[in-house]
């Protein structure tokens, strides 16, 4: 009788547990049925807020240039400095027997060093020449000389001039073409001494042409005047057979007049 009995409470038991399961379950759809929500359209919100635009400082780059930031280098492309520099770092190495190429490459910049300094010394040299020269023709024109500062006093100075001591003098320095400039002022002494010209610094070979009245000796101040300007601003020397030859044609004018 008890055996049956037990079988009886299981079998109720499970009953039990199976009616509440179903209600339990029956009860959460309902009830998932009740709260569920459903949206539609005018449920959606637009959001009509400014969005602020974020800039980025111009060249921000710039700022990550340095060696920290570089994750990969890459070798730099040899020009034609770098190679001009290993040619001569081969040819210093193969007569000085470097050890190795670091140093004769060292030996290299400190050469080129050297020349740089030499060079700008140089200029620096031919520069602060050419001002105490005061030639006015800058680094590149001919030297002047202490005659040519004796020629600007002589020119105010033209009628208290003895022309024929001072050409020989001239001549014992070998300046020939300094010669030439005397040789030119002394003929405009001569016409200024005999009134064929009014002489006056500020006055061109055209003018003193213009001032001649005798048309022979007009003539020949205008072939003089020709070798005179050819020989002195030409700046270039000449030799004993061109200045014999105008020395011998500037005597015998002056000596006409």
């Amino acid at each position: 009788m008890e055996p049956i009995l037990n079988k009886v409470l299981r079998i109720y038991f499970l009953l039990f547990c199976a009616i509440s399961f179903g209600q339990d379950s029956v009860a959460v759809a309902e009830t998932e049925k009740k709260t569920k929500i459903i949206w539609t359209e005018k449920d959606i919100q637009v959001d009509n807020d400014t969005i602020e635009a974020i800039h980025f400082a111009p060249k921000f780059k710039n700022r990550y240039q340095e060696d920290a930031f570089v994750y990969e280098i890459k070798a730099r492309e040899k020009n034609g400095w770098d190679r001009f520099k290993e040619w001569l770092s081969d040819l210093f190495s193969s007569i000085f027997g470097f050890s190795d190429r670091q140093s004769s490459m060292n030996f290299v910049d400190l050469v080129i060093k050297i020349l740089a300094v030499c060079l700008v010394l140089f200029v620096i040299y031919l520069i602060v020449k050419s001002i105490m020269n005061k030639d006015g023709q800058w680094i590149f024109g001919k030297n002047s000389d202490k005659s040519v500062i004796r020629y600007d006093e002589i020119e105010r100075n033209l009628q208290r001039v003895d022309f024929e001591n001072l050409i020989k003098e001239t001549l014992q320095s070998g300046e020939r073409r300094l010669a030439i400039r005397y040789y030119y002022l002394w003929l405009l002494k001569r016409m200024s001494e005999r009134e064929i010209i009014d002489w006056d610094p500020e006055k061109t070979n055209s003018d003193y042409i213009y001032e001649i009245k005798n048309e022979d000796l007009k003539a020949r101040f205008e072939y003089l005047s020709y070798l005179y300007n050819y020989i002195w601003y030409g700046e270039f020397e000449i030799d004993e057979t061109a200045f014999e030859k105008a020395r011998n044609t500037f005597q015998k004018t002056i000596q006409s007049i």
